[in-house]
């Protein structure tokens, strides 16, 4: 059996208070069997997105699926293009950028880097607001996430 992990995040700002959703379905039959948000009051847009990945492979790892391939959609080409191509660069450069500067988020990336060390995964950049069910539906729960903390809609 395959999983599909579908994620968001965003903010309300840039910085901002922000939030991150997921949820994943196992590919059977495409049932939700986890999902999840999660707010923080001052954060970035990439944070979230990248906050939205590891949560959701933490909880895979929680999980007792038997999962063989999985698959992560993500709308940020930030987390899809980071962990396919960039890290690779990021980490013979000592985690400096093509321009000799500090990766941002690092922390996050090395989480990142050390849960996708322990599944087979796909990456799938799916655009965003183009009517996909689960992407939308993760951006619903990341919009109310940030609303919990704002009072309103972002």
């Amino acid at each position: 059996m395959g999983i599909l992990i579908y994620t968001d995040g965003g903010c309300s700002g840039n910085p901002g208070p922000g939030a991150w959703a997921y949820l994943i379905l196992e590919t059977l039959n495409a049932q939700i069997i986890a999902e999840k948000w999660g707010v923080q009051a001052n954060t970035t847009n990439n944070r979230m997105e990248l906050s939205a990945v590891i949560a959701a492979l933490e909880a895979l790892t929680e999980l007792d699926t038997g999962h063989g391939t999985v698959t992560v959609y993500t709308d940020s080409q930030y987390v899809q293009k980071g962990i396919q191509t960039w890290i690779h660069t990021w980490k013979k450069n000592g985690w400096k950028t093509s321009d000799k500067k500090p990766v941002k988020n690092r922390d996050l990336w090395l989480r990142l880097d050390e849960l996708s060390s322990t599944f087979l995964l796909v990456w799938k950049w799916v655009k965003g607001h183009a009517g996909n069910e689960f992407n939308e539906r993760c951006d619903r729960m990341t919009q109310e996430a940030v609303a919990s903390l704002t009072g309103g809609l972002f």
